[in-house]
């Protein structure tokens, strides 16, 4: 853990008022209904030891992004109904984040009382870290904490700003977990280390696996972001999702994964499709065959053989990003057989990711994962060696 944050339990919150800022940023539906609690239920642990301590609890959250207008489907309001729920305990709601209205409830709040301020979002100020909206939420506490990991990697003011204004500052106990493990896993991991790499967004991870090159043992490369390596060793990818800019790069990854003696693991075979959706026309061609009009949607099952036999020996796994076009129902059996590989594994295995959790909780095997981290970008954040803005600023 870092040695230059206290935590909440480092810090006197006895009556004081504490902001507590937290990833209430759940999947809702068209009339905002709650689609998915996971992030509520996993500050409730925070929230208790506060309200234990008899403190004022005033919960900071966004939802989406509205970019700064108002959108009813958007609002908080649900989700402080929900939380009261995994508390036991009344949770106020307000319906804006400052203002006089928000000062007098918060004013009137008594000891041991939790109050929901309206999604931070609905202001510009907060996306564009405004020192004047920092400085009205920071107005309304005494000690800040924060344990939302997963926006932690956001220059937003609520996560790098109103500390500097609050005299006090700490992080939460999700937040400490998710540090826990990432140093175990980063700083010492037991070997042979493994990585798992998927997903679509290639410009936002290739500098993920760069600095990975230089830390693991093996290198599993699978969803949209193999086919940039595909076409860097020269193979057709047909309509497969290549970015071209990223190409020169992944060629010099190979190389440096060579360099290193890291082996790199690339899909031997792919699911191929005529069309991204549920009735295309669907084959299983090796990589190096993939029709000029076709699309790569997943893995193939001779590439599932080899990715799980590859992780047999792992003592320490960590995965983000799906190994295919998840979204779509006949493409996902890849990333489900990823889940199934890392359950049976013997190894500590961290994941992190939007998709990824969903395919966890779909398969039924989140008690058989180590720890599934509540961030997606953050978590890429940390595995390209940086440090995330919203720890810095706990110092």
């Amino acid at each position: 853990m870092d040695s230059q944050i206290r935590y909440l339990d480092q810090i006197a919150i006895r009556g004081k008022r504490v902001l507590l800022r937290v990833d209430l940023n759940v999947p809702v539906d068209a009339d905002g209904n709650i689609l998915d609690d996971t992030r509520i239920r996993r500050i409730a642990p925070t929230v208790n030891y506060c309200l234990d301590e008899e403190a004022k609890v005033i919960i900071m959250s966004h939802m989406d992004r509205p970019g700064g207008k108002r959108v009813k489907r958007y609002s908080l309001r649900n989700v402080a109904k929900r939380l009261a729920r995994y508390i036991s305990r009344d949770v106020k709601f307000v319906s804006d984040c400052i203002g006089p209205g928000v000062e007098r409830a918060v004013r009137r709040m008594k000891e041991g009382e939790v109050l929901c301020l309206e999604n931070l979002r609905f202001y510009k100020g907060e996306t564009d870290n405004s020192t004047a909206f920092a400085k009205a939420l920071a107005s309304l506490g005494d000690v800040y904490i924060n344990d939302a990991f997963a926006v932690s990697h956001r220059e937003h003011a609520s996560i790098v700003s109103v500390p500097r204004f609050v005299k006090e500052r700490g992080a939460g106990f999700l937040m400490r977990k998710e540090i826990n493990y990432f140093k175990r896993a980063l700083d010492n991991p037991r070997r042979p280390f493994c990585a798992i790499i998927g997903g679509g967004k290639v410009a936002s991870k290739i500098r993920a696996i760069e600095h990975l090159v230089g830390m693991v043992d093996k290198l599993l490369i699978g969803g949209g972001m193999s086919f940039t390596f595909l076409r860097a060793m020269g193979f057709p990818t047909g309509q497969s999702l290549v970015e071209e800019k990223a190409v020169p790069l992944a060629r010099r990854i190979l190389t440096k994964a060579h360099r290193n003696n890291v082996k790199i693991y690339l899909p031997v075979d792919c699911v191929v499709a005529d069309k991204v959706h549920e009735s295309a026309k669907v084959e299983v061609v090796p990589s190096q065959e993939i029709p000029e009009k076709w699309y790569g949607v997943d893995i193939g099952p001779a590439t599932v053989t080899l990715f799980a036999e590859a992780l047999r020996d792992a003592r320490t796994i960590v995965w983000n990003g799906p190994m295919g076009i998840f979204e779509v129902e006949p493409f996902a059996r890849g990333t489900l057989a990823m889940v199934s590989t890392l359950a049976r594994s013997y190894a500590m295995t961290i994941v992190g990711g939007g998709d990824t959790d969903v395919a966890i909780h779909r398969a039924g095997e989140w008690a058989n994962i180590s720890y599934i981290s509540t961030g997606g970008g953050a978590f890429i954040h940390l595995l390209e060696g940086r440090e995330l803005p919203g720890i810095r600023a706990l110092r």
